[in-house]
């Protein structure tokens, strides 16, 4: 059937939609959620079928701009519909449903039909949910994480060596890429950084450095920046790199599991180009990985699958019961690394653990002393000046001062209400005050941490202060903050937490960060 094209201007999450009048869906034989294949002058796409009886005119398709770009569409322009064939991947999903162990072939065909567009949501969601359940043994970790990449785009540097560092996540004001890139770089090595915006976070790396300099990068304009000063901190969801891992990430996040860690980390750094990559997993109460053990096999299983894939890994385990620094929020935590990179801000454990990270790079291409050359590079000045490089490369102002790092001028301060030391931390507690604050969507929402985990606190002190951009995103904070205690003060020696007098609402937080 020949169909005249109604560009929409409906950004449908990255999957193409089309959208049919239900005569003309009849006529052609499908429904909704079914597949059709478009044909244009110039390309064809499988895409998904909505139907929109009072909208669409008979003789009309309404095409979302995923669609519309893939297929260079203008409006009233013409082109060809039919039902799409069934995707063999659905065979292979089924088979991960009933416990079946994939192969190569079966699992590059699921992410085929995920990037182009073959699959419905629920249909992802019933892999990623198999994934979940079944579980991911190292063999199709392998694949994935290949398969990931060999669908999307890979930057191209011809260097012999590149490296990378990634964490897993889940411990907040972690602003440490800001200070590793320049630091690795300075030092001469090639460190492309591509860094995800914030997913349950309060700020992801792009979001912080976002509030430096242009992230949102194109692969070549990403090239050209790493080949004028060895380094970028990039938004990856501009670079097409492992595009089925943006798609799998969505899905994770509205299910709340998230069995593709491994190949998501792993693929990402492949598509780079990356041969040496060190993995930061932060360990404690407050952090997605609970207990030593559990990191130390987490960290087999990146190592192993780094061996597969021609990536030489390391991992650094990292205290992750509190948060990194003092500030959560994009602008907070921008403005807190550029202090610690101009030498003018003492945040101890933000430098000791960018050192450590920057030292297990610099000791993995044989470099000795990496921790004391990481800090010999941050104080004498030679990362301010590499951040400053990468800065003006992307287009951001390299003279840039903390001051000019605006933040949210409605403030609330929480204060102790007895004296004692600060206990505990609750880092999801912290988190969903922030979001609650605007962060990260407001770059100058987040908190301002006073007292640490071991802090002597007399009464009234001064805890927290939460910053916001609109005083209703204060009070929704503030609500919150009443719900909720987010640090504990008191003496080491009490055993005292608190009591449950009836069934509580527990709360399980899902961390997912890239």
């Amino acid at each position: 059937m020949r169909l005249r094209v109604n560009v929409l201007g409906i950004e449908s999450g990255g999957k193409p939609i089309v959208f049919l009048n239900k005569q003309d869906a009849d006529e052609i034989g499908v429904t909704a959620s079914a597949r059709v294949r478009i044909n244009s002058k110039r390309n064809e796409l499988t895409a998904i079928v909505n139907i929109a009886p009072k909208y669409l005119k008979k003789g009309f398709i309404g095409v979302s701009e995923e669609a519309s770009r893939a297929l260079s569409l203008k409006r009233n322009s013409l082109v060809d519909i039919e039902v799409a064939t069934f995707p063999k991947s659905l065979q292979f999903i089924r088979h991960k449903l009933n416990g079946k162990r994939l192969l190569y072939n079966e699992i590059h065909e699921i992410v085929k039909d995920v990037v182009q567009g073959n699959l419905n949501e629920g249909e992802i969601s019933a892999f990623v949910t198999a994934l979940h359940i079944q579980g991911l043994d190292l063999d199709e970790a392998t694949s994935l994480s290949s398969s990931m990449v060999e669908t999307g785009k890979q930057l191209k540097l011809g260097k012999k060596i590149i490296v990378d560092k990634h964490s897993i996540g889940g411990v907040p004001g972690d602003k440490t890429t800001l200070l590793v890139v320049p630091i690795v770089a300075a030092a001469g090595l090639i460190i492309p950084k591509a860094s995800s915006r914030a997913i349950t976070s309060a700020a992801g790396t792009a979001d912080r450095a976002e509030t430096l300099m242009p992230v949102d990068l194109g692969i070549e304009e990403m090239q050209s920046v790493v080949k004028r000063c060895n380094g970028c901190i990039v938004w990856g969801g501009s670079l097409e790199l492992a595009p089925a891992d943006d798609i799998f990430v969505r899905t994770e996040y509205s299910l709340s599991i998230d069995p593709l860690l491994l190949p998501s980390i792993m693929s990402k750094k492949k598509a780079v180009g990356a041969t040496h990559l060190v993995v930061d997993i932060p360990t404690g109460r407050g952090a997605k990985i609970k207990s030593i053990g559990e990191a130390d096999l987490l960290a087999k299983d990146i190592i192993e699958l780094g061996r597969r894939l021609g990536i030489h890994s390391h991992c650094v385990l990292t205290y992750g019961e509190q948060p990194v620094g003092f500030t959560l929020g994009a602008s907070l935590e921008a403005r807190e690394a550029l202090g610690v990179l101009m030498n003018k801000t003492n945040v101890p454990d933000l430098v000791d653990k960018a050192c450590h990270l920057a030292g297990a790079v610099f000791e993995m291409v044989g470099k000795k002393n990496g921790y004391a050359l990481a800090r010999e590079i941050l104080h004498s000045g030679k990362a301010e000046k590499k951040l400053r490089e990468i800065i003006s490369f992307q287009g951001g102002n390299p003279a840039v001062k903390t001051s000019d790092l605006v933040i949210g001028e409605d403030v609330f301060h929480l204060r102790a209400r007895k004296a004692g030391e600060v206990l505990w931390i609750d880092n999801s507690a912290l988190v969903e005050i922030a979001r609650a604050a605007g962060a990260p969507k407001d770059k100058g929402a987040g908190l301002v941490l006073h007292k640490k985990i071991g802090d002597k606190v007399s009464n009234n002190d001064l805890l927290v202060t939460i910053c916001a951009e609109k005083s209703r995103k204060l009070s929704r904070a503030q609500e919150i903050l009443s719900e909720q205690e987010p640090i504990g003060v008191g003496d080491r020696r009490e055993m005292f937490i608190h009591k449950v007098k009836e069934a509580p609402v527990v709360r399980r937080a899902f961390v997912l960060d890239r």
